[in-house]
């Protein structure tokens, strides 16, 4: 299964490449495939897969899915914890507790 992940484009770098913010982090991406890097696309946001932007999207969904993703990432985290504690409450690892 392949991802895509939202971002907005917040700068024009040359004639392909823009920098896009996924949700707090920044990086370059190749816009190629959206038909090269144009002033048109600032602000706008895109779905990026392994540096390319490949679709165009509405800003609502993007803010959506970036929200969505963030709420996985923090499940995530929170079975981790869990996995960390075993079934009598104690924390999985530690003698004595």
């Amino acid at each position: 299964m392949c991802i895509a992940i939202p971002g907005k484009v917040t700068a024009i770098l040359n004639e392909n490449t823009a920098s896009v913010d996924m949700g707090g982090i920044r990086r370059e991406v190749n816009l190629d495939l959206l038909g090269g890097a144009s002033n048109a696309l600032l602000g706008k946001y895109v779905l990026v897969h392994v540096g390319y932007a490949i679709s165009e999207i509405s800003e609502e969904e993007g803010k959506e899915t970036l929200r969505l993703l963030r709420l996985m990432a923090d499940l995530d985290a929170e079975e981790s914890d869990f996995e960390k504690t075993n079934a009598n409450g104690k924390e999985a690892g530690v003698c004595g507790k």
